[in-house]
Protein backbone atom coordinates (compact mmCIF):
# COMPACT_ATOMS: atom_id res chain seq x y z
CA UNK A 1 0.00 0.00 0.00
CA UNK A 2 2.92 2.55 0.86
CA UNK A 3 4.62 1.57 -2.18
CA UNK A 4 1.37 2.40 -4.54
CA UNK A 5 1.38 6.09 -2.64
CA UNK A 6 4.56 6.61 -3.39
CA UNK A 7 4.09 5.49 -7.16
CA UNK A 8 1.50 7.71 -7.19
CA UNK A 9 3.20 10.99 -6.09
CA UNK A 10 5.77 10.26 -8.41
CA UNK A 11 3.29 9.80 -11.42
CA UNK A 12 1.87 13.51 -10.18
CA UNK A 13 5.20 15.28 -9.86
CA UNK A 14 6.31 14.46 -13.45
CA UNK A 15 2.36 14.63 -14.85
CA UNK A 16 3.04 18.39 -13.21
CA UNK A 17 6.68 18.73 -15.05
CA UNK A 18 5.75 17.19 -17.99
CA UNK A 19 2.37 19.97 -18.08
CA UNK A 20 4.85 22.84 -17.06
CA UNK A 21 7.98 22.24 -19.63
CA UNK A 22 5.18 21.34 -22.42
CA UNK A 23 3.34 24.21 -22.11
CA UNK A 24 2.40 24.62 -25.80
CA UNK A 25 0.46 21.69 -27.72
CA UNK A 26 1.63 21.43 -30.96
CA UNK A 27 -0.73 19.57 -33.17
CA UNK A 28 1.94 18.73 -35.33
CA UNK A 29 6.06 18.83 -35.21
CA UNK A 30 5.92 21.31 -38.35
CA UNK A 31 6.50 24.90 -38.11
CA UNK A 32 2.59 25.42 -38.99
CA UNK A 33 1.86 23.49 -35.71
CA UNK A 34 4.78 25.49 -33.68
CA UNK A 35 3.52 28.88 -34.90
CA UNK A 36 -0.15 27.86 -34.08
CA UNK A 37 0.31 27.57 -30.98
CA UNK A 38 2.88 30.44 -30.48
CA UNK A 39 -0.20 32.54 -31.72
CA UNK A 40 -2.27 31.58 -29.35
CA UNK A 41 -0.26 31.63 -26.08
CA UNK A 42 2.47 33.82 -26.65
CA UNK A 43 2.09 36.13 -29.57
CA UNK A 44 -1.67 37.57 -28.30
CA UNK A 45 -0.21 38.45 -24.96
CA UNK A 46 2.85 40.74 -27.06
CA UNK A 47 1.58 43.72 -24.90
CA UNK A 48 2.56 42.15 -21.76
CA UNK A 49 5.61 42.04 -19.52
CA UNK A 50 6.36 38.57 -19.60
CA UNK A 51 6.09 37.64 -16.21
CA UNK A 52 3.77 36.03 -13.87
CA UNK A 53 3.02 38.38 -11.63
CA UNK A 54 3.34 42.35 -11.64
CA UNK A 55 5.96 42.18 -8.44
CA UNK A 56 8.11 39.69 -10.47
CA UNK A 57 11.12 41.98 -12.13
CA UNK A 58 12.06 40.64 -15.44
CA UNK A 59 15.93 39.42 -15.53
CA UNK A 60 17.73 40.82 -18.38
CA UNK A 61 20.98 39.08 -19.23
CA UNK A 62 23.17 41.64 -21.90
CA UNK A 63 26.90 40.65 -23.60
CA UNK A 64 28.78 43.19 -25.46
CA UNK A 65 31.22 42.80 -28.28
CA UNK A 66 33.17 45.36 -29.99
CA UNK A 67 33.77 44.85 -33.31
CA UNK A 68 35.27 47.96 -34.79
CA UNK A 69 36.35 51.57 -33.56
CA UNK A 70 35.31 53.94 -36.25
CA UNK A 71 36.93 56.97 -35.22
CA UNK A 72 36.91 59.72 -32.28
CA UNK A 73 36.14 63.13 -32.84
CA UNK A 74 38.10 65.38 -30.49
CA UNK A 75 35.81 68.23 -30.95
CA UNK A 76 33.01 67.25 -30.58
CA UNK A 77 33.81 64.69 -27.63
CA UNK A 78 32.08 61.58 -29.03
CA UNK A 79 33.35 58.05 -29.94
CA UNK A 80 31.58 56.27 -32.70
CA UNK A 81 31.91 52.38 -32.03
CA UNK A 82 30.28 49.40 -34.20
CA UNK A 83 29.08 46.74 -31.10
CA UNK A 84 26.99 43.66 -31.30
CA UNK A 85 24.98 43.52 -28.21
CA UNK A 86 23.50 40.51 -27.53
CA UNK A 87 20.27 40.65 -24.80
CA UNK A 88 18.89 37.13 -23.08
CA UNK A 89 15.72 37.06 -21.15
CA UNK A 90 13.18 34.26 -20.65
CA UNK A 91 9.39 34.25 -20.86
CA UNK A 92 7.76 33.00 -17.52
CA UNK A 93 5.71 29.87 -18.02
CA UNK A 94 6.68 29.13 -22.15
CA UNK A 95 7.38 25.83 -23.04
CA UNK A 96 7.54 23.22 -25.44
CA UNK A 97 8.24 20.01 -25.88
CA UNK A 98 10.80 19.29 -28.45
CA UNK A 99 9.62 16.20 -29.84
CA UNK A 100 6.38 17.28 -30.16
CA UNK A 101 6.86 20.14 -32.35
CA UNK A 102 9.85 19.62 -34.20
CA UNK A 103 12.53 21.77 -32.99
CA UNK A 104 14.12 23.26 -29.77
CA UNK A 105 15.04 26.54 -31.75
CA UNK A 106 12.58 28.39 -34.20
CA UNK A 107 13.14 32.81 -35.35
CA UNK A 108 10.25 34.89 -34.83
CA UNK A 109 9.43 38.22 -35.81
CA UNK A 110 10.75 41.05 -32.96
CA UNK A 111 7.40 42.62 -33.82
CA UNK A 112 5.62 39.41 -32.34
CA UNK A 113 7.07 39.56 -28.72
CA UNK A 114 7.41 42.18 -26.10
CA UNK A 115 10.75 43.28 -26.32
CA UNK A 116 12.56 45.03 -23.29
CA UNK A 117 13.49 48.86 -24.15
CA UNK A 118 17.33 48.56 -23.74
CA UNK A 119 18.95 52.05 -24.51
CA UNK A 120 22.84 53.01 -24.22
CA UNK A 121 22.28 56.02 -21.97
CA UNK A 122 25.77 58.07 -23.96
CA UNK A 123 23.60 57.97 -27.23
CA UNK A 124 24.10 61.38 -29.35
CA UNK A 125 23.03 60.52 -33.38
CA UNK A 126 20.35 58.94 -34.34
CA UNK A 127 20.26 55.11 -35.04
CA UNK A 128 21.79 53.97 -37.93
CA UNK A 129 22.21 50.76 -37.35
CA UNK A 130 21.36 47.60 -39.51
CA UNK A 131 17.70 46.58 -38.71
CA UNK A 132 17.40 42.48 -37.21
CA UNK A 133 13.96 41.62 -37.83
CA UNK A 134 13.92 38.12 -35.92
CA UNK A 135 15.29 36.80 -32.52
CA UNK A 136 15.35 33.50 -31.19
CA UNK A 137 13.07 31.76 -29.31
CA UNK A 138 14.48 28.38 -27.41
CA UNK A 139 11.44 26.08 -26.11
CA UNK A 140 12.93 26.94 -22.49
CA UNK A 141 11.25 30.18 -22.64
CA UNK A 142 14.76 31.97 -22.98
CA UNK A 143 14.54 34.70 -25.85
CA UNK A 144 17.87 35.43 -27.30
CA UNK A 145 18.36 38.87 -29.18
CA UNK A 146 21.29 39.65 -30.72
CA UNK A 147 21.30 43.17 -33.31
CA UNK A 148 24.39 44.74 -34.29
CA UNK A 149 24.45 48.92 -32.99
CA UNK A 150 26.85 51.60 -34.61
CA UNK A 151 26.76 53.65 -31.55
CA UNK A 152 27.53 57.44 -32.00
CA UNK A 153 28.26 58.25 -27.91
CA UNK A 154 29.78 61.19 -25.96
CA UNK A 155 32.95 61.15 -23.65
CA UNK A 156 35.07 63.54 -22.31
CA UNK A 157 38.40 63.02 -23.74
CA UNK A 158 41.59 63.72 -22.59
CA UNK A 159 44.10 64.97 -25.15
CA UNK A 160 47.23 66.52 -22.80
CA UNK A 161 49.15 63.55 -23.30
CA UNK A 162 48.30 63.65 -27.42
CA UNK A 163 49.31 61.95 -29.78
CA UNK A 164 50.10 59.24 -26.40
CA UNK A 165 46.96 59.70 -25.39
CA UNK A 166 44.59 56.57 -23.85
CA UNK A 167 40.70 57.38 -23.54
CA UNK A 168 38.77 55.95 -21.27
CA UNK A 169 34.95 56.23 -22.81
CA UNK A 170 31.98 54.58 -21.21
CA UNK A 171 28.80 52.62 -22.83
CA UNK A 172 25.19 52.49 -20.44
CA UNK A 173 23.30 50.11 -21.09
CA UNK A 174 19.85 50.63 -19.02
CA UNK A 175 15.89 50.90 -19.96
CA UNK A 176 14.77 53.72 -21.17
CA UNK A 177 11.43 53.84 -19.30
CA UNK A 178 11.20 50.84 -16.67
CA UNK A 179 12.49 50.63 -12.94
CA UNK A 180 14.54 48.00 -10.99
CA UNK A 181 11.66 46.66 -9.74
CA UNK A 182 10.39 45.31 -13.83
CA UNK A 183 13.77 44.97 -15.42
CA UNK A 184 17.08 44.17 -14.06
CA UNK A 185 20.04 44.12 -15.71
CA UNK A 186 22.98 41.22 -15.13
CA UNK A 187 26.15 40.93 -16.73
CA UNK A 188 26.50 37.45 -19.52
CA UNK A 189 30.09 37.26 -19.51
CA UNK A 190 32.82 38.53 -17.97
CA UNK A 191 34.72 42.13 -19.18
CA UNK A 192 37.87 39.07 -20.01
CA UNK A 193 36.10 37.37 -22.18
CA UNK A 194 34.18 40.54 -23.71
CA UNK A 195 37.71 41.88 -24.38
CA UNK A 196 38.90 38.78 -25.66
CA UNK A 197 36.42 38.04 -27.58
CA UNK A 198 36.62 42.01 -29.33
CA UNK A 199 40.50 41.68 -29.71
CA UNK A 200 39.54 38.38 -31.77
CA UNK A 201 37.05 40.29 -34.07
CA UNK A 202 37.95 43.97 -34.39
CA UNK A 203 37.83 44.75 -37.85
CA UNK A 204 39.54 48.42 -37.95
CA UNK A 205 43.47 48.73 -37.72
CA UNK A 206 43.48 52.51 -37.74
CA UNK A 207 44.50 54.83 -35.56
CA UNK A 208 42.78 53.40 -32.29
CA UNK A 209 43.27 50.59 -30.79
CA UNK A 210 41.46 48.55 -28.06
CA UNK A 211 43.31 48.44 -24.72
CA UNK A 212 40.79 46.54 -21.93
CA UNK A 213 37.37 46.50 -21.31
CA UNK A 214 35.71 46.43 -17.99
CA UNK A 215 31.94 45.99 -17.07
CA UNK A 216 30.26 47.30 -13.77
CA UNK A 217 27.01 47.04 -12.76
CA UNK A 218 24.85 50.43 -11.36
CA UNK A 219 22.29 51.10 -10.46
CA UNK A 220 20.39 54.55 -11.01
CA UNK A 221 18.64 56.54 -8.23
CA UNK A 222 16.00 59.15 -9.19
CA UNK A 223 13.25 60.64 -7.20
CA UNK A 224 10.53 57.84 -8.22
CA UNK A 225 12.64 54.91 -8.07
CA UNK A 226 16.17 53.22 -9.21
CA UNK A 227 16.95 51.98 -12.98
CA UNK A 228 19.12 49.03 -13.10
CA UNK A 229 22.09 49.68 -15.52
CA UNK A 230 25.22 47.59 -17.21
CA UNK A 231 28.39 50.32 -16.91
CA UNK A 232 31.15 49.30 -19.55
CA UNK A 233 34.16 51.59 -20.04
CA UNK A 234 35.71 51.15 -23.49
CA UNK A 235 39.76 51.93 -23.01
CA UNK A 236 41.22 52.70 -26.29
CA UNK A 237 44.82 54.08 -27.38
CA UNK A 238 45.52 56.32 -29.51
CA UNK A 239 48.92 54.62 -32.53
CA UNK A 240 51.20 57.56 -32.15
CA UNK A 241 53.54 56.37 -35.23
CA UNK A 242 51.67 59.06 -37.61
CA UNK A 243 52.67 61.73 -35.58
CA UNK A 244 55.89 61.12 -34.33
CA UNK A 245 57.26 60.81 -37.83
CA UNK A 246 55.32 63.79 -39.68
CA UNK A 247 54.81 66.36 -36.31
CA UNK A 248 57.76 65.29 -33.61
CA UNK A 249 60.53 64.56 -35.30
CA UNK A 250 60.40 67.38 -38.09
CA UNK A 251 60.09 70.04 -35.66
CA UNK A 252 63.03 68.59 -33.59
CA UNK A 253 64.97 68.52 -36.59
CA UNK A 254 64.27 71.93 -37.20
CA UNK A 255 64.83 72.99 -33.25
CA UNK A 256 68.41 71.37 -33.47
CA UNK A 257 69.31 72.94 -36.53
CA UNK A 258 69.06 76.33 -34.68
CA UNK A 259 70.69 75.16 -31.96
CA UNK A 260 73.57 74.36 -34.34
CA UNK A 261 73.34 78.00 -35.77
CA UNK A 262 75.24 79.47 -32.22
CA UNK A 263 78.08 77.73 -33.27
CA UNK A 264 77.88 80.81 -36.66
CA UNK A 265 80.65 83.61 -35.77
CA UNK A 266 78.12 86.33 -35.73
CA UNK A 267 80.68 88.94 -36.52
CA UNK A 268 81.78 87.10 -40.29
CA UNK A 269 78.28 85.27 -40.54
CA UNK A 270 75.10 86.87 -41.14
CA UNK A 271 73.25 84.93 -38.22
CA UNK A 272 69.97 86.63 -38.81
CA UNK A 273 69.27 85.70 -42.02
CA UNK A 274 69.85 82.01 -41.31
CA UNK A 275 67.57 82.18 -38.18
CA UNK A 276 65.02 83.89 -40.20
CA UNK A 277 64.76 81.12 -42.82
CA UNK A 278 64.15 78.73 -40.35
CA UNK A 279 61.65 80.37 -38.07
CA UNK A 280 60.19 80.96 -41.67
CA UNK A 281 59.90 77.53 -42.54
CA UNK A 282 58.92 76.50 -39.07
CA UNK A 283 55.83 78.17 -39.54
CA UNK A 284 54.89 76.65 -42.90
CA UNK A 285 55.79 73.61 -40.66
CA UNK A 286 53.04 74.31 -38.55
CA UNK A 287 50.65 75.58 -40.93
CA UNK A 288 51.14 72.66 -43.10
CA UNK A 289 50.70 70.27 -40.12
CA UNK A 290 47.60 71.98 -38.11
CA UNK A 291 44.73 69.41 -39.51
CA UNK A 292 46.86 66.93 -37.73
CA UNK A 293 46.98 68.27 -34.45
CA UNK A 294 43.03 67.85 -32.36
CA UNK A 295 40.74 70.99 -31.77
CA UNK A 296 38.92 70.80 -28.85
CA UNK A 297 38.04 73.86 -25.88
CA UNK A 298 38.58 71.68 -22.72
CA UNK A 299 42.39 71.95 -22.82
CA UNK A 300 45.77 72.28 -24.46
CA UNK A 301 47.51 69.35 -25.82
CA UNK A 302 51.02 69.20 -24.32
CA UNK A 303 52.38 68.96 -27.92
CA UNK A 304 50.97 72.24 -28.83
CA UNK A 305 52.87 73.84 -26.20
CA UNK A 306 55.98 72.25 -27.37
CA UNK A 307 55.62 73.88 -30.82
CA UNK A 308 54.52 76.77 -29.05
CA UNK A 309 58.01 77.38 -26.98
CA UNK A 310 59.59 76.00 -30.01
CA UNK A 311 58.56 78.82 -32.03
CA UNK A 312 59.25 81.08 -28.77
CA UNK A 313 62.41 80.23 -28.42
CA UNK A 314 63.59 80.46 -32.44
CA UNK A 315 62.04 83.93 -32.23
CA UNK A 316 64.14 84.84 -28.88
CA UNK A 317 67.37 83.62 -30.76
CA UNK A 318 66.85 85.65 -33.73
CA UNK A 319 66.58 88.78 -31.19
CA UNK A 320 69.39 88.16 -29.46
CA UNK A 321 71.50 87.02 -32.91
CA UNK A 322 70.03 91.14 -33.83
CA UNK A 323 71.55 92.66 -30.22
CA UNK A 324 75.13 90.61 -30.53
CA UNK A 325 75.26 92.09 -34.19
CA UNK A 326 74.47 95.82 -33.32
CA UNK A 327 76.78 95.00 -30.29
CA UNK A 328 79.40 94.17 -32.24
CA UNK A 329 79.09 97.34 -34.97
CA UNK A 330 77.94 100.08 -32.73
CA UNK A 331 79.18 99.10 -28.74
CA UNK A 332 81.73 102.00 -29.11
CA UNK A 333 78.65 104.79 -29.54
CA UNK A 334 77.01 103.14 -26.25
CA UNK A 335 76.84 104.62 -22.97
CA UNK A 336 78.91 102.80 -19.92
CA UNK A 337 77.24 99.63 -18.69
CA UNK A 338 74.75 99.86 -15.72
CA UNK A 339 76.34 98.33 -12.96
CA UNK A 340 73.54 96.19 -11.37
CA UNK A 341 73.65 95.14 -15.32
CA UNK A 342 77.29 94.31 -15.30
CA UNK A 343 77.13 92.74 -11.66
CA UNK A 344 74.47 90.09 -12.95
CA UNK A 345 75.69 88.95 -16.15
CA UNK A 346 79.63 89.30 -16.06
CA UNK A 347 79.69 87.70 -12.10
CA UNK A 348 76.68 85.58 -11.81
CA UNK A 349 75.03 84.54 -15.17
CA UNK A 350 78.64 84.06 -16.76
CA UNK A 351 79.51 81.70 -13.92
CA UNK A 352 76.31 79.96 -14.98
CA UNK A 353 76.85 79.22 -18.15
CA UNK A 354 80.63 78.41 -18.03
CA UNK A 355 81.94 81.29 -19.14
CA UNK A 356 83.84 83.43 -16.05
CA UNK A 357 84.28 86.94 -16.58
CA UNK A 358 88.08 88.16 -18.00
CA UNK A 359 89.40 90.96 -15.44
CA UNK A 360 91.42 93.36 -18.03
CA UNK A 361 91.31 96.72 -17.09
CA UNK A 362 92.25 99.05 -20.10
CA UNK A 363 93.85 102.44 -19.47
CA UNK A 364 94.05 104.78 -22.14
CA UNK A 365 95.47 108.11 -21.97
CA UNK A 366 94.91 110.62 -24.84
CA UNK A 367 97.88 112.63 -23.45
CA UNK A 368 101.06 111.32 -24.43
CA UNK A 369 103.40 110.96 -21.46
CA UNK A 370 106.53 113.63 -20.90
CA UNK A 371 109.25 110.78 -21.68
CA UNK A 372 107.17 110.47 -24.99
CA UNK A 373 106.82 114.06 -25.77
CA UNK A 374 110.29 114.19 -24.91
CA UNK A 375 111.85 111.64 -26.82
CA UNK A 376 109.77 112.46 -29.61
CA UNK A 377 110.79 116.31 -29.63
CA UNK A 378 113.75 116.73 -32.12
CA UNK A 379 115.98 119.25 -30.78
CA UNK A 380 118.38 120.92 -32.84
CA UNK A 381 121.21 119.85 -30.86
CA UNK A 382 120.28 116.25 -31.58
CA UNK A 383 120.18 117.30 -35.39
CA UNK A 384 123.67 118.69 -34.67
CA UNK A 385 125.13 115.78 -33.42
CA UNK A 386 124.08 112.79 -35.95
CA UNK A 387 126.64 114.63 -38.60
CA UNK A 388 128.99 114.49 -36.01
CA UNK A 389 129.89 118.06 -35.78
CA UNK A 390 128.66 121.46 -36.84
CA UNK A 391 131.16 121.84 -39.77
CA UNK A 392 128.83 118.87 -41.98
CA UNK A 393 125.27 119.72 -40.93
CA UNK A 394 123.89 122.87 -41.13
CA UNK A 395 121.63 122.89 -38.23
CA UNK A 396 117.32 123.61 -39.20
CA UNK A 397 115.80 126.93 -39.06
CA UNK A 398 113.27 127.46 -36.23
CA UNK A 399 109.87 126.90 -38.23
CA UNK A 400 111.52 123.85 -39.67
CA UNK A 401 111.75 122.37 -35.68
CA UNK A 402 108.34 124.14 -35.04
CA UNK A 403 106.72 121.70 -38.47
CA UNK A 404 108.51 118.60 -37.11
CA UNK A 405 107.44 119.16 -32.99
CA UNK A 406 103.84 119.51 -34.56
CA UNK A 407 104.48 116.44 -37.48
CA UNK A 408 105.41 113.89 -33.98
CA UNK A 409 102.73 115.39 -31.90
CA UNK A 410 100.29 114.84 -34.94
CA UNK A 411 101.84 111.25 -35.02
CA UNK A 412 101.97 110.44 -31.28
CA UNK A 413 97.95 111.08 -31.47
CA UNK A 414 97.10 108.98 -34.70
CA UNK A 415 98.98 105.81 -33.11
CA UNK A 416 97.09 105.84 -30.22
CA UNK A 417 93.59 106.34 -31.82
CA UNK A 418 94.67 103.23 -33.67
CA UNK A 419 95.86 101.64 -30.81
CA UNK A 420 91.93 102.80 -28.97
CA UNK A 421 90.40 101.38 -31.96
CA UNK A 422 91.92 97.82 -32.49
CA UNK A 423 92.13 97.28 -28.67
CA UNK A 424 88.21 98.90 -27.88
CA UNK A 425 87.75 100.84 -24.89
CA UNK A 426 86.51 99.34 -21.44
CA UNK A 427 82.71 99.83 -22.18
CA UNK A 428 82.76 98.45 -25.41
CA UNK A 429 84.59 95.32 -24.03
CA UNK A 430 81.89 94.97 -21.68
CA UNK A 431 79.18 95.34 -24.05
CA UNK A 432 80.90 92.43 -26.11
CA UNK A 433 81.32 90.30 -23.18
CA UNK A 434 77.44 90.99 -22.25
CA UNK A 435 76.88 89.74 -25.69
CA UNK A 436 78.86 86.40 -25.65
CA UNK A 437 77.04 85.73 -22.17
CA UNK A 438 73.68 85.77 -23.33
CA UNK A 439 74.54 83.75 -26.23
CA UNK A 440 75.79 81.25 -24.02
CA UNK A 441 73.01 81.69 -21.93
CA UNK A 442 70.46 81.03 -25.10
CA UNK A 443 72.52 78.31 -26.22
CA UNK A 444 72.13 76.52 -22.39
CA UNK A 445 68.82 76.85 -22.63
CA UNK A 446 68.05 75.47 -26.16
CA UNK A 447 69.96 72.22 -25.10
CA UNK A 448 67.99 72.00 -21.50
CA UNK A 449 64.63 72.56 -23.33
CA UNK A 450 65.86 69.51 -26.07
CA UNK A 451 66.68 67.02 -23.19
CA UNK A 452 63.81 67.78 -21.33
CA UNK A 453 61.52 67.64 -24.40
CA UNK A 454 62.72 64.16 -25.74
CA UNK A 455 62.80 62.57 -22.11
CA UNK A 456 58.66 63.94 -21.43
CA UNK A 457 57.85 62.48 -24.92
CA UNK A 458 59.79 59.19 -24.02
CA UNK A 459 58.46 58.92 -20.79
CA UNK A 460 54.55 59.90 -21.82
CA UNK A 461 55.08 57.29 -24.63
CA UNK A 462 56.86 54.42 -22.54
CA UNK A 463 53.62 54.78 -20.06
CA UNK A 464 50.67 54.91 -22.50
CA UNK A 465 52.39 51.66 -24.29
CA UNK A 466 52.62 49.68 -20.46
CA UNK A 467 48.79 51.05 -20.16
CA UNK A 468 46.28 47.87 -19.34
CA UNK A 469 43.69 49.23 -16.53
Amino acid sequence: MKAIKTAGIIFICFSLLHGFVASLNCTSPTPEGLFDALEKELFSKKLLRPVKHFSHPLNVSIDMTVVGLLGVAEKAQSLTTFIWQVLEWHIEGLSWDEEECGTSRVSVPREKLWVPDIQIAEFMDEDKSPKTPYVYLYNTGRVYDDKPIRVVSSCRLVIYTFPFDVQNCSLTFESYLHFQNDIRMTIGTTATEALNESKSVIQTKGEWELVNIQAVPTNLDITDGSYSEIKYYIIIRRRPILYVVNLIMPSCFLITVDLFSFLLPPQSVDRSSFKMTLILGYTVFLLIMNDLLPVTGNETPLLNVFFSLSLALMVASLLETVFITNIQFSSSQYSEVPHWLSVLVLQYIAVIVCLPPKKNRITVSLRPSTRAVSANIISSRDLQGVGGGADTVKPPTEPALDELRKLSRDLMAIRLQMENHFRGSKTSQEWHMIGIVIDRLLFGLYIVFITVSIITMLCVWVNSDTYEN
